[in-house]
């Protein structure tokens, strides 16, 4: 059994889904493996993402301290941007090799549409 964030899971890989599970995060992630990004560069790295998905997701990964935001208010119109922690730069292996398989699979038994 393992705790993160007073959630159980019930074991490791368990854990890993519960932080970066869903069809969303993963993604998110990805994009800021080659740094930060503002809000709207994320929402056009992912165009079917809702804004308020998108906005619940990145707060997800705030509080688990995967994705830190930086707020800039010292003149309109307020900047927000987002980049990874460095603990979740140490998913970066991880995101890469999904993607590295999400490439492998479309090479073999789908298409790339560009």
């Amino acid at each position: 059994m393992y705790k993160f964030k007073g959630k159980k899971y019930p074991c490791c890989a368990s854990l890993t889904m519960g932080i970066i599970g869903g069809k969303w995060k993963t993604v998110i992630l990805f994009h800021l493996i080659d740094g930060t990004l503002r809000y709207n560069e994320l929402r056009k790295e992912m165009p079917t993402v809702t804004e308020r998905t998108l906005s619940l997701q990145l707060k997800t990964l705030e509080e688990d301290g995967i994705v830190k935001r930086k707020v800039y208010t010292s003149k309109p119109p307020l900047k927000v941007e987002y980049s990874l922690t460095d603990f979740g730069k140490t998913l970066i292996p991880l995101i890469k090799s999904i993607a590295d398989w999400g490439v492998y699979v479309a090479e073999e038994k789908g298409e790339i549409i560009e």
